[in-house]
């Protein structure tokens, strides 16, 4: 199912979604380092930092991901999306109001509110996730499937596969690949002769 807000063919949403997970995860850990650190004030300073980058790289990948939003109106996954976007908002709220009960000292090690609202919005962010990945791997949301034709995903993949070709006397295998995969081939044994180069039934000459 492919979807408008792409980039030479490759979806936008799902390569800036990256962004605010891993500041937002890597802003958590900073906030636990801060609260044992003898040194709170530079892991809280970057927790905080990393809020604020994660908060604009989620702006950024909602536009994108609005866009592919829209072209799924007419499908069953609309629903699915409809929460996946929902989710997302309101963990970028979330953040927005944690950034804001810290930026008066950004040197304290977070606790309490902050902190609670930091894990609420990381459990709230795994349920988007397990969302986002429905939608990719159970209805092919940004999976262009179409672009392969007729043929079956795994079969542009497979090492070798049989089909049947008709033939003067009915129909026989034919192997679509010429050589099969190291694993498939019979292990040739020690002493075991060459077969000659010539043609078949001829004696080798010595």
């Amino acid at each position: 199912m492919r979807t408008p807000a792409q980039i030479a063919g490759h979806p936008i949403h799902p390569m800036l979604v990256t962004i605010p997970i891993g500041l937002w995860i890597f802003s958590l850990v900073c906030d636990f380092i801060a609260l044992r650190s003898g040194n709170p004030g530079t892991w809280a300073t970057a927790s905080f930092y990393a809020m604020v980058g994660g908060i604009l790289g989620a702006l950024a990948a909602a536009l994108p991901g609005l866009v592919d939003l829209l072209s799924l109106r007419r499908t069953p996954v609309l629903p699915t999306a409809v929460k996946h976007m929902a989710l997302n908002l309101t963990i970028v709220v979330l953040y927005v109001i944690n950034a804001w009960m810290r930026h008066g000292d950004i040197t304290v090690a977070p606790s309490g509110a902050p902190l609670v609202l930091s894990l609420i919005a990381i459990a709230m962010l795994l349920v988007s996730g397990w969302l986002g990945g429905k939608m990719v791997f159970e209805a092919g949301v940004a999976v262009h499937t179409e672009d392969m034709g007729t043929a079956a995903a795994d079969d542009r993949w497979a090492p070798a596969r049989a089909s049947t070709a008709r033939t003067s006397t009915g129909t026989a295998p034919l192997r679509t690949h010429a050589m099969a995969s190291d694993a498939a081939r019979p292990a040739r044994e020690a002493g075991e002769d060459r077969p000659s180069a010539g043609r078949s039934g001829e004696i080798p000459r010595e």
